[in-house]
C-alpha cells in the first residue's frame, strides 16, 4: 500500500448512485479505427465499429453529463497533458519502448521518433497504437523491415487500446483511494500503465492519489481485477465480483489492504458463473436508486455470496459464505431490509439480448437518475415504471465492445448516499 496523499485529496467515490461529480471517459477514436474483421476478437470486440458514429454518440453521452454539472475528464487528453510533464513522458516511454515490446534493434529509433510529437499526437499512438505506416516513408532503421512484413496484430510497433473506451475497468475509485488494476487478457494490460502515469504525474493527480492496491509494473500471476466487477455501495462496503476477469487472489489481497488503511470495513463478494456474456458484476447488476437495483436473474440467481471482514493473525481475513440471496445481502449491508429489483425486461429471448446489449449496466448520475441504452426498450420501461428517470443515449456502435454507460465511465469524486 502506498503512503497517503501529501495534499487533501480532491477525489472519492462514497456510493454507486450518490451525486456524481466529476468522472473519466475515454472517447472513441484511433483505436477503433485498427478495429478490423482479422483483429477485432483479439482485441476484445465483437465487431467493428462504425467509429464517426462511436465517436458521435459518445460525444451526445459527454454532453448529457456536462448538461448536468458533471465535470467530465477525457483520457486522450489528460494523457497529453501528463506528457508535457518531461519526467512523465521520460517514465512512461522508458516502460513502453523496450526490446520487448517493439524489437531488438528497433527500441532506441522508435524512441528517438516518439520523442519528436507532440504531446497530443503521442497520447493518441499510446492509445491508438502505432503502426509502420505511421512511421516516416525515409524511417529505416534495422529490423523495421521484418515488421513491414507482418501482417494483423503484428504489424503494431505499439498495439491498439480499443477497450480504454471501458475506463471503469483499468482503475477502481474505492471510497478515498484507488486501485491499479492488473487486467485478465493481454490486449488490455498496457491500459493500466498508462493511468498510473496521470495519477502519478497529471497536475490534477499528483502527491493527491492514495493507492490501495495493484500496479502495472509489477507481475501479479493469478491475481486479476477489473474495475467492472467493483461497487463501493457505502456504508463502509465494497462489492465485489469474482468473475470471468477478477480472481480471488486479487480480492483478498485487496480487502486486506483495504482493512489495513481503514479504506472498507466489509467486502461482499459475488462469486459468478465465468462466462463472457456476465464478464463483470456490472453486466448483470446494478444499482438505479437508493432502494432500487437492476439484475438479469439467469446469472444473479446462481450467485454464491461471501463476506469478508478484518480478522486477526494469523488469519487476517474471515470469510464467511452467506445463506441469503446476493441481492439481500447487498440491501443488509445497505440499511436496507430489501432492494427493489428490476429484472431484464421482455419475455426470457428479449431478457437474454436486452443483458447481451446492456440493459443492466446503468450509471447513476444522483440518486433515481441513469444513463442506459436506448435500444434496450422493455428494461428501460420497467425501469420507468418504478419511478427512475432514464436518460437514453445511443448504443447501436458504442455497445459492440459489450459495455455501456456504467463500462464507459470511471467516478472520480461521487457523494455518499444521504
Amino acid at each position: 500500500m502506498t503512503a497517503p496523499p501529501t495534499t487533501q485529496p480532491r477525489y472519492g467515490v462514497h456510493s454507486e448512485v450518490g451525486r456524481l461529480h466529476s468522472v473519466l471517459v475515454c472517447s472513441p477514436g484511433l483505436a477503433h479505427h485498427r478495429l478490423t474483421p482479422s483483429n477485432c476478437h483479439d482485441l476484445l470486440y465483437d465487431d467493428v465499429l462504425w467509429v464517426e458514429q462511436a465517436e458521435q454518440h459518445h460525444q451526445g453521452f459527454v454532453t448529457l453529463m456536462k448538461d448536468r454539472g458533471i465535470e467530465v475528464k477525457e483520457l486522450h487528453t489528460l494523457l497529453a497533458e501528463t506528457l508535457h510533464v518531461p519526467e512523465a513522458r521520460d517514465w512512461l516511454l522508458s516502460r513502453k519502448i523496450t526490446p520487448d515490446e517493439v524489437g531488438l534493434g528497433l527500441a532506441t529509433d522508435i524512441r528517438e521518433f516518439l520523442d519528436e510529437l507532440d504531446s497530443a499526437t503521442l497520447a493518441d499512438y499510446l492509445i491508438g497504437g502505432l503502426s509502420t505506416h505511421d512511421l516516416p516513408r525515409d524511417f529505416s532503421p534495422p529490423g523495421v523491415q521484418l515488421v513491414r512484413e507482418e501482417s494483423g496484430m503484428t504489424d503494431y510497433l505499439l498495439p491498439p487500446l480499443p477497450n480504454t473506451l471501458f475506463t471503469r475497468d483499468t482503475t477502481s475509485w474505492v471510497y478515498g483511494g484507488v486501485t491499479l488494476n492488473p487486467l485478465y487478457w493481454p490486449a488490455r494490460h498496457a491500459e493500466t500503465l498508462l493511468m498510473k502515469a496521470v495519477y502519478s504525474y497529471h497536475p490534477d493527480f499528483a502527491g493527491a492519489v492514495r493507492t490501495w492496491w495493484g500496479d502495472p509494473e509489477m507481475e501479479h500471476g493469478f491475481a486479476t481485477l477489473e474495475g467492472g466487477d467493483v461497487m463501493p455501495i457505502g456504508n463502509g462496503t465494497v462489492v465485489i465480483g469474482m468473475s470471468e476477469r477478477s480472481s480471488r487472489q486479487a480480492i483478498t489481497q485487496l480487502a486486506m489492504e483495504l482493512f489495513l488503511g481503514e479504506g472498507a470495513e466489509q467486502v461482499i463478494v459475488a462469486k459468478m458463473p465465468r462466462m463472457r456474456a456476465a464478464m463483470h458484476l456490472d453486466t448483470v447488476f446494478t444499482l438505479a436508486d437508493r432502494d432500487v437495483c437492476t439484475v438479469f436473474p439467469g446469472i444473479i440467481d446462481q450467485i454464491e455470496t461471501f463476506t469478508i471482514r478484518e480478522a486477526p493473525a494469523p488469519t487476517f481475513l474471515d470469510v464467511n459464505r452467506e445463506d441469503r440471496p446476493f441481492v439481500d445481502v447487498v440491501a443488509g449491508a445497505l440499511g436496507l431490509d430489501h432492494l427493489r429489483v428490476i429484472e431484464t425486461g421482455g419475455d426470457r429471448y428479449m431478457s437474454e439480448r436486452q443483458q447481451w446489449d446492456s440493459g443492466n449496466n446503468l450509471l447513476a448520475l444522483e440518486p433515481g437518475v441513469v444513463v442506459a441504452y436506448d435500444r434496450n426498450v422493455a428494461t428501460n420501461k420497467k425501469l420507468r415504471a418504478a419511478g427512475v428517470e432514464v436518460l437514453e443515449i445511443v448504443g447501436a456502435e458504442l455497445g459492440r465492445g459489450r459495455g455501456g454507460a456504467h463500462c464507459m465511465t470511471q467516478p472520480l469524486l461521487r457523494d455518499p448516499v444521504d
